[in-house]
C-alpha cells in the first residue's frame, strides 16, 4: 500500500552519470519506489538504463545543469549555485505537505535548497552526508578556517541542520563534527554505511588477469578511483620513489580527478620504473582490476576524520584485498581496518610509513587478511542498507514529528 506522501530525491549525479554517487542515489531511489511514489530531480542528462525505467520505478525529471571541471573552482561554484536554485524551484513545484525530500552533499549548495524548499512546503527532509562542508574545503587548503566564507557556510549549516528532519551519516566519525552545530541533535542522526557493489568472495591472484599480465612482479600495489581535493597523490608517489629499487613491488594506478593529473605529472618528470598507469576502468572491468593488485592504497590528507568516507573501500574488501589507509585512526575506514585486521593505517604525510606498510604487506599472510576482508564486506550489505533507508523514509512519511520524538 502506497503512502499518501511521495518522495522527491534531488541529486546532481544520477544515471547515466557513471559516478559512485549516481549509482548510490539510483539504488536508493529504486528501492524506495518499491513502496512509494518517487520523483528524482536529476542533473545528469541522457537515457536511463533499462533496469531503471518502467512501472514501479522512479519518475526522473532532468534539471538543466552544467558541470565545470573540478579545477575550475569559480566556474564550478557558479554552476553549482545555479543548479541548486533550479532544483529549489523544481522542489517548490513537486513537493506537497507530508512529502519527503531526500538529497546528498554533492554539490554542497544543494542541501540548503532542499531543506529550505521542504520547510516552505510543509514537507520533511533528509540529507545523506557524504562530505561535510566547509570542513572538506578547509582540509584541502582551499578555505582558511577563519575566513568569512568558512564562517558564512557554518552559519548556513546551523540553519540547515535545524530545518532537516534527518541526517544520514556513512561514517561513525561524522557524529562529533555534526553535533558541534547548535541546530543539530543526536536524535536526527542515522548511521547507514555504504555497501559493496561486488559480491563478497575471495578472488585469487592469477597470472592471466588482463591488468596484471604485463607486470612481471610478485607484489602489485593498486590505487583506483577519483582523487579529489581530500586526497594526497604526493604521498603515493613519494612511497613509490622510496621503493623504486625493490624490484618485486610495482604500483598500478588508474583513476581520474586532479589527484591523478598530479600523479601523471610527477611520473612524466621522474619516470619511475615501478609505476604504471591504466586508463579509467569501466564498471564491467572493475572486478578484474581490483583483483589484479595484492594491496590497495586509499590516500587521504590530514584531518579526514568526520569529513569524508571512501566509498571504494567496501569493494576492495569484497574482493578480499588488504588496504593501506592514509588517515587519522579515528576515521570510519580506519576504525574498520583496525577492528577487523584488514590492513594498515598510516599517518597522513608520512611517505616513509606508507612505504614501510607496503613492505610489511608484501611479507604478510595474504590468505588470512583476504578471509577477514570478505567477512567484513559481507556485513556492508546492499539489502541491509536499502532496508535502513526505506525504514527511515517510512518513519518520516508517517511521523511529521520524528525529529522531536526520537
Amino acid at each position: 500500500m502506497q503512502s499518501l506522501g511521495k518522495i522527491v530525491v534531488a541529486s546532481q549525479h544520477y544515471p547515466p552519470d557513471p559516478s559512485t554517487t549516481a549509482a548510490i542515489m539510483a539504488e536508493i531511489a529504486c528501492r524506495l519506489a518499491e513502496g512509494h511514489e518517487v520523483v528524482v530531480l536529476s542533473g545528469s542528462p541522457g537515457e536511463l538504463p533499462a533496469s531503471q525505467t518502467g512501472p514501479g520505478k522512479p519518475r526522473v525529471v532532468f534539471i538543466k545543469n552544467r558541470i565545470a571541471g573540478k579545477a575550475a573552482l569559480k566556474r564550478r561554484a557558479a554552476a553549482e549555485l545555479l543548479f541548486a536554485m533550479r532544483t529549489f524551484f523544481a522542489l517548490i513545484r513537486e513537493l506537497r505537505r507530508g512529502d519527503v525530500a531526500l538529497t546528498v552533499t554533492a554539490p554542497f549548495m544543494l542541501p540548503y535548497a532542499v531543506a529550505a524548499a521542504a520547510r516552505l512546503k510543509g514537507a520533511r527532509s533528509a540529507l545523506i552526508m557524504h562530505d561535510l562542508f566547509p570542513d572538506v574545503l578547509v582540509m584541502a587548503g582551499i578555505l582558511n578556517p577563519g575566513s568569512i566564507v568558512t564562517r558564512t557556510i557554518r552559519v548556513a549549516n546551523a540553519l540547515m541542520f535545524r530545518a532537516l528532519n534527518a541526517v544520514i551519516t556513512i561514517g561513525r566519525d561524522a557524529e562529533r563534527p555534526l553535533l558541534s552545530y547548535r541546530g543539530m541533535t543526536r536524535n536526527k542522526i542515522r548511521f547507514i554505511p555504504n555497501w559493496a557493489t561486488l559480491v563478497p568472495a575471495p578472488r585469487p591472484l592469477t597470472s592471466d588477469n588482463p591488468f596484471r599480465r604485463a607486470l612481471p612482479v610478485r607484489f602489485v600495489v593498486g590505487l583506483s578511483g577519483n582523487l579529489g581535493f581530500t586526497h594526497d597523490p604526493e604521498i603515493v608517489f613519494a612511497a613509490a620513489r622510496l621503493l623504486k629499487d625493490e624490484a618485486d613491488i610495482h604500483f598500478l594506478l588508474s583513476g581520474w580527478g586532479i589527484g591523478f593529473e598530479r600523479l601523471k605529472q610527477l611520473q612524466a618528470d621522474a619516470k619511475l620504473p615501478n609505476v604504471s598507469f591504466v586508463a579509467r576502468v569501466e564498471d564491467e572491468q572493475l572486478e578484474a582490476f581490483l583483483a589484479a593488485a595484492d594491496l590497495w592504497i586509499i590516500p587521504y590528507l590530514k584531518n579526514v576524520a568526520g569529513v569524508s568516507v571512501p566509498s571504494r573501500f567496501y569493494n576492495l574488501l569484497a574482493v578480499g584485498r588488504p588496504v593501506v589507509l592514509v588517515s587519522e585512526p579515528e576515521a570510519e575506514a580506519a576504525l574498520t581496518v583496525v577492528e577487523n585486521g584488514l590492513g594498515w593505517v598510516v599517518t597522513p604525510g608520512r611517505a616513509d610509513q606508507l612505504a614501510d606498510a607496503i613492505r610489511a604487506a608484501s611479507r604478510s599472510d595474504q590468505g588470512a587478511i583476504a578471509a577477514r576482508a570478505v567477512k567484513a564486506a559481507a556485513r556492508f550489505d546492499r539489502a541491509t542498507a536499502m532496508d535502513a533507508y526505506a525504514g527511515l523514509i517510512d518513519e518520516l512519511l508517517r511521523n511529521p514529528e520524528l525529529a522531536e520524538q526520537r
